[in-house]
């Protein structure tokens, strides 16, 4: 699979990326079943667009805050650090600060945090799953060589497609609790506890491979975050199961 170009199309002169193309995508796509599936978490949909108005600008910001934050010595002027259209988000910074941002939203609007958090990442899955072939238009994300039937020329190297590994992963995740939301969500604060732990298994492993990790001295920043992320999650997945029990709405 060799990598395609990363210009979807031209308006003016000005090049818009596949990249942006497709986080857009898979944004408008989560908020169209956000509020398809609110009323099951006991939320309104004007306050999931509410929500999304105010979460989705500053994950994007903080995803690139993030990013610019580990690889400091690569940027030397604002306006490099600005210029996102090439590429650089961490998906660790937007969910942080897209999780602030809901839990600001939620007390300030009287909302149950858990629940729309909970709403959030039972959809969240499908937007990584969509954004990260925004890295495989950039040649961006990808692992070490390989010989697999399955590897991609990235600078006339074959290397471990990561980011195809992530996006079979988060899909198949978001299948998993959308169908586990049905009728097995027993109390707030579950469907967050299992997508940071399903997703951090993964993270770690598929972190492994990839060749352009961001750094905290000699280890990969994500792994070790991936590995606080999971035992955080054990741990809060037996508090909330005997704090939160779902009641009636």
């Amino acid at each position: 699979m060799r990598q395609p170009d990363p210009i979807a199309f031209s308006i003016g002169g000005l090049d818009i990326r596949w990249y942006g193309v497709l986080i857009a995508a898979g944004m408008c796509l989560c908020v169209l079943i956000l509020t398809r599936r609110s009323s099951r978490f006991g939320i309104k949909e004007d306050d999931i667009l509410d929500t999304c108005l105010w979460m989705l600008p500053i994950g994007v910001i903080g995803a690139r805050a993030y990013y610019v934050l580990f690889n400091l010595n690569y940027y030397h002027s604002l306006r490099q650090a600005l210029n996102i259209r090439a590429g650089g988000l961490a998906i660790h910074g937007g969910i942080i600060f897209a999780a602030l941002t809901v839990i600001f939203v939620c007390r300030h609007k009287k909302i149950s945090t858990l629940n729309m958090l909970d709403l959030i990442m039972s959809v969240l899955p499908l937007g990584q799953a969509i954004g990260r072939w925004g890295n495989f238009f950039n040649g961006e994300a990808h692992g070490g060589p390989t010989n697999l039937p399955w590897g991609i020329w990235v600078d006339g190297v074959k290397v471990h497609p990561t980011f195809l590994y992530e996006s079979i992963w988060c899909l198949l995740l978001f299948i998993f609790l959308s169908w586990w939301i049905k009728d097995r969500r027993t109390f707030r604060g579950q469907i967050v506890c299992m997508y940071a732990a399903l997703y951090s298994v993964e993270r770690y492993l598929v972190e492994g491979l990839r060749t352009d990790s961001l750094m905290i001295g000699p280890f990969k920043q994500a792994q070790v975050l991936s590995l606080v992320v999971i035992i955080g999650s054990v741990i809060m997945y037996n508090y909330w199961r005997k704090k939160c029990p779902i009641k009636e709405f």
